[in-house]
Order: structure tokens, then sequence, then C-alpha cells
């Protein structure tokens, strides 16, 4: 599995976490009893299937490596595995966190999911 996985957040969310050094989730993710995250290769879509339409999201990359056994590999959308962690995100973890803005077209403007540039 790739070594980042990620997670798109509200800024404001986002912040408050920050403060704190750890984020326990989005109301979703507190829901369901784990914070959602994609490997590479799916967060488009998971971008395009739950946030279309928002601005003021960040994309955040975090080292899986670091998060030991509370992250699991769960099918989800069609059968994909994707990472659910099971607590809360040491900010510790994080690689980067970057604006995901919208395009003219209305999707989310993605930069490079290794560095974030």
């Amino acid at each position: 599995m790739n070594a980042l996985v990620y997670k798109i957040a509200p800024v404001e969310l986002w912040r408050r976490a920050e403060e704190s050094g750890l984020f326990t989730g989005a109301p979703i993710d507190v829901q369901d009893g784990f914070i959602h995250l994609s490997a590479a290769a799916q967060v488009r879509e998971t971008a395009r299937l739950h946030f279309a339409g928002q601005s003021d999201l960040l994309l955040i990359a975090v080292r899986a490596t670091t998060l030991g056994e509370p992250l699991k590999w769960e099918a989800s959308r069609g059968g994909a595995l994707f990472p659910h962690l099971y607590g809360p995100l040491n900010l510790a973890a994080v690689v980067w966190a970057v604006p995901l803005p919208l395009g003219p077209d209305g999707l989310h403007q993605f930069p490079d999911l290794e560095t974030g540039r």
C-alpha cells in the first residue's frame, strides 16, 4: 500500500485540530466510529462523491506507517480496500496539508499527491 493516505477536511475543522494536535474526525467520521481516509488512487473519487462543489477544504497527507494498528484497510466502495483510522489522528503523522480549491469546471484541483505542490 502507498506510504501516504489522505483526508479531505474543512479548513475550520482542521484548524481546531491544529490547536490540540489531534484530529478526532468530521461529523461523518464520529458517526461511523472511524476516520475515513483514502489512498492516492481513491482520493479524487472521494472528493467527487462526498465533497462535490465544496470549497474551503484541505487535502491532508498522512504517513500511513506511523498510524500503527488503529489503521485498518477495509472493503468499502465497490469492494475496494479503504484506510480507516480507529482513533484520533495525531498531527505528528501529517506530512502536509494544502488547500483543495475548486477549478473553473467545478471539480477540485489536486496537487501532486507525493509532494503536496
